[in-house]
């Protein structure tokens, strides 16, 4: 059987009390039976039991994360910084794919694991406005991704649409009058596709460049087998375009390998930026230019809001944080 915390006391010839206190840290402990103690707990391998700590606490010590894919580049980034994010703060994180699927992210939001959890940190896709009364839970919850809900709820998020115009804008300053897009997602009412498209418009509005929806392509997806197929029916289209705009850092890798096969020079022919900063952006031939949006900042300050509500901020209001974004510009697209 498993030492217990009076196996380590008898062991040790002290108070059951003072074992309590060497275990959990607490400072009014003598050197000498700190020393006796700690000895006793290696010697009967003594492993506290975290989970009955955890209800005398009203805690677990773990979050949970719930994100759409981790085949995604940027969702396993935003992971790993969450991730650590919460050991920093002595926390453990228990990762859920929804797929994006709206059933899925709702019966995540009713499930029993969550009580194995002090909080949620949820990226939804699937979820619309209608699904609003769903996010009354009895549990701390912070969301992440453009801001779709008329509900009170703390939201880490990016600043998409600002940040498409600066990318937009960049490519522009740089010479480029033909800017595609890919990622353009039709049936997106809210979210960051719509939100990306709004910025990109924006910028062509201000510099007095007239939108083309010859070079608009639409990708439900945003993997690099989609930026290669909608590359190939921009291409197959035969509207003239000199730069390409990935709403991410994949679509954009896709459609650089689609322009590189069929010959084209990437950036003299068409200038590529890519939207997310992904590590494999940096060694990617020709290296991508790309929007930086604050993937680490956005991590870490998730973090920070759940433990504030778990820590007893229940009753505050809620708050939306947005992350600084900025371009890092690479071989793909050069200023010029």
């Amino acid at each position: 059987m498993a030492a217990t915390l009076h196996d380590v006391a008898d062991l040790a010839g002290v108070s059951f009390k003072t074992v309590s206190n060497v275990v959990n840290g607490h400072p009014h402990v003598r050197p000498a039976t700190r020393e006796k103690v700690e000895r006793a707990i290696a010697e009967l391998d003594y492993r506290p039991n975290l989970t009955a700590r955890g209800l005398r606490k009203g805690r677990t010590g773990a979050i949970a994360l719930a994100v759409p894919e981790l085949n995604l580049s940027y969702f396993a980034e935003l992971a790993s910084f969450v991730i650590a994010a919460a050991e920093r703060s002595g926390l453990v994180t228990l990762v859920e794919q929804t797929g994006g699927d709206r059933d899925r992210e709702l019966a995540l939001l009713r499930s029993p694991r969550l009580r194995m959890t002090d909080g949620l940190i949820l990226s939804p896709l699937g979820m619309r406005q209608e699904d609003a009364d769903a996010l009354d839970v009895p549990f701390p919850l912070v969301l992440l991704g453009e801001p779709v809900f008329d509900w009170p709820s703390d939201h880490v998020s990016m600043r998409n649409a600002e940040a498409a115009r600066a990318a937009t804008e960049y490519l522009i300053a740089s010479g480029r009058r033909r800017i595609a897009v890919i990622g353009e997602y039709e049936d997106e009412v809210f979210g960051s596709a719509r939100a990306r498209l709004r910025g990109y418009r924006e910028a062509l509005e201000a510099h007095g460049i007239g939108y083309d929806g010859r070079i608009v392509a639409h990708a439900t997806l945003w993997h690099r087998a989609d930026g290669a197929r909608a590359m190939r029916e921009l291409l197959d289209r035969g509207a003239p375009f000199d730069a390409v705009f990935g709403f991410n850092d994949t679509l954009a890798l896709g459609a650089m390998r689609v322009l590189q096969e069929a010959g084209l020079r990437v950036p003299e022919d068409v200038a590529v930026l890519g939207f997310d900063d992904l590590d494999e952006a940096a060694y990617a031939i020709p290296s991508l230019t790309t929007v930086d949006p604050g993937r680490e900042w956005i991590g870490r300050t998730a973090v920070e809001t759940l433990l504030e509500r778990i820590g007893g901020g229940r009753d505050a209001a809620p708050a939306t944080r947005l992350a600084d974004f900025s371009i890092v510009e690479r071989e793909s697209a050069p200023r010029g």
